[in-house]
């Protein structure tokens, strides 16, 4: 009986001690709260929907020659759609009111804009602590020297650029000078997500395989696009939803001479597939490109090392109501001397279809011989 006692009364004393244990690490935790508790916790995830962008700027600035300077450049209709919309979504804050809501600093894509000399602007004075006193002088020294670029500042995925200049005039041309990079910084950030997007429901693999056996290209399809006819040397496969129609048509033929492989020789395929196989149901209706209402932008590029001419434009239907824009490749295979003619267009009535066409961008850059 005393043997058994003496036991209970150790297990008793020993749960005692790591409960007194316990709570004075709970206390040494919170004395050191302070210095420890900043470093463990994990930033919050930055927010953002693709292609949009927050500007930062003083109001004299945005709302002066400064701000049209960037707002030239970042709402420039986007190429090329049936009704105009703009490259990026941009919107405005003061650098003070970042400071009355600090939910603010988590969005994705932050620009900042700052005359360097003006010593009463609170978006100067946050740009001048961001970049370092260092990089201010360098900037009073070297003109050219005129952007910075910060990731996750104030939240994880987060991308900064601070644009600066000494005077509003200079400020307005290191914006120019800047854009292109700028623009191409704000495409990268996106890509994670346009890809997601893009891939939600996963690859189609068996159709993929498909394509590769009849054309012998790679390309990576999502998982819901749907063939919708096949021939000879013809594919078209389909993504249906409530509000969207999204297409791609694929197309080989052997390549004879220079004039198929032109702006002439792409037009004159697509207005030969629209008419072949595509129409509504009313009679006598087919698909045309349309460069009439606007025109067709074509250019030379390389697409995975092979000589490629991109068109954009709109198309409509014949004899109907229809159409939307699209994205046409020619493509010349010169293993094979073939050419591969690659179209994806979208009808989406009432919808915007920029980040539709980024879709299919996206797709088409996943081509390879």
């Amino acid at each position: 009986m005393f043997g058994m006692y003496q036991q209970k009364q150790i297990v008793v004393e020993m749960k005692n001690i790591n409960i007194t244990v316990f709570w004075m690490l709970i206390l040494f935790l919170s004395s050191c709260a302070n210095d420890k508790i900043p470093s463990l916790a994990r930033p919050t995830q930055a927010i953002g929907m693709i292609n949009h962008a927050t500007i930062v700027a003083d109001k004299t600035i945005w709302e002066g020659f400064v701000g049209d300077s960037l707002r030239n450049n970042m709402e420039a209709p986007y190429p090329i759609l049936p009704q105009p919309e703009p490259t990026f979504n941009i919107q405005h804050f003061t650098a003070q009111m970042l400071q009355e809501d600090p939910n603010k600093r988590h969005l994705k894509t932050m620009i900042f804009l700052a005359d360097l000399s003006d010593t009463n602007s609170l978006t100067t004075s946050e740009v001048k602590a961001a970049i370092g006193a260092e990089n201010v002088l360098r900037a009073k020294e070297d003109p050219k020297f005129s952007s910075v670029v910060g990731r996750d500042k104030w939240a994880r995925g987060q991308l900064i650029i601070y644009v600066f200049g000494f005077g509003e005039q200079q400020l307005a041309q290191n914006i120019a000078r800047n854009y292109p990079a700028i623009a191409k910084r704000i495409k990268a950030i996106y890509a994670e997500m346009l890809d997601a997007q893009t891939y939600v429901r996963g690859h189609h693999r068996s159709l993929t395989d498909k394509i590769k056996s009849k054309f012998e290209v790679a390309v990576d399809l999502p998982a819901d696009y749907q063939l919708a006819i096949e021939d000879d040397n013809f594919m078209w496969l389909r993504k249906e939803t409530k509000v969207l129609s999204s297409n791609i048509m694929l197309y080989k033929i052997p390549y004879a001479e220079k004039e198929q492989l032109s702006n002439e020789g792409l037009k004159s395929i697509r207005n030969e597939l629209g008419k072949k196989y595509i129409a509504t149901t009313i009679e006598g209706t087919y698909m045309k490109m349309n460069d009439i209402d606007l025109p067709v932008f074509y250019k030379n590029k390389t697409l995975n090392n092979n000589f490629t001419i991109e068109a954009r434009g709109i198309w409509d239907i014949k004899n109907d109501y229809m159409g939307g824009p699209f994205l046409s490749y020619l493509i010349h295979n010169p293993d094979k001397s073939e050419l591969l003619y690659v179209d994806g267009f979208v009808h989406a009535p009432g919808q915007k279809k920029r980040n539709y066409m980024q879709h299919l961008e996206l797709i088409f850059a996943s081509i390879k011989f």
